[in-house]
């Protein structure tokens, strides 16, 4: 089995003259083939909530979820000690926003589509066997979900053996640990080509299997 967590770092605004968007835009996907890896990221996350994020004296506001934003490197470092010797790969495609054609930056669903599916395209699937599960933060509308199903299943299918069960979730990020752990990533590979700011992402580099730029 294999699961494939998916987040977004940046926006698709492109008025860089009346507004201050972001000059890139990061798709990340996270490969988990270990049901006992899922787990452990699962654990080591509640431990992180638990004791960095929401200690037994700190009672005003509970923190519910690992963001890459807003929380420290120091909380980021903590959280990574107690997953960095597991078993998972980290994939990421960044759009170089100002390279994006006049004619399509009011398409930015099928310009979303289009990085996912340059990421995804880039994560092994021989062997799998037992099933593809594709997790994605909840943020789009019912037609949006079904177009970027449609999109993605199709890309997937050509790749994987005839037979092999694909599983698409829209979930809510504070209910699935891998989510969390994706937008963390997402985050320092972000940071690292919006702002050349690699202090988060040296951390995790290890894991990184693709990292590239969409139009550089």
């Amino acid at each position: 089995m294999l699961w494939l967590y998916l987040d977004e770092s940046g926006d698709l605004g492109f008025d860089f003259v009346n507004k201050r968007p972001s000059r890139f835009f990061t798709v990340c996907v996270m490969a988990v083939s270990h049901r006992q890896t899922n787990l452990a990221l699962k654990q080591a996350l509640r431990r992180t909530l638990r004791r960095k994020l929401n200690p037994p004296k700190k009672r005003s506001r509970i923190v519910e979820e690992l963001k890459g934003s807003g929380t420290t490197l120091a909380v980021k470092q903590y959280a990574w000690r107690l997953v960095a010797g597991l078993d998972f790969g980290i994939y990421a495609m960044t759009l170089n926003k100002r390279r994006v054609y006049e004619r399509l930056i009011q398409e930015k669903e099928r310009i979303y589509n289009y990085v996912a599916r340059q990421v995804i395209d880039e994560i092994p699937l021989g062997g799998v066997l037992a099933g593809v599960q594709l997790v994605v933060d909840r943020s789009k509308s019912q037609r949006q979900i079904a177009d970027f199903n449609q999109y993605i299943e199709r890309q997937l299918q050509s790749r994987l053996e005839p037979g092999v069960a694909l599983d698409f979730v829209h979930g809510d990020s504070r209910e699935w640990a891998g989510l969390q752990w994706a937008d963390v990533f997402a985050w320092g590979i972000h940071r690292k080509h919006e702002h050349r700011d690699l202090a988060w992402f040296d951390e995790f580099r290890s894991k990184v299997r693709f990292d590239d730029v969409f139009l550089p």
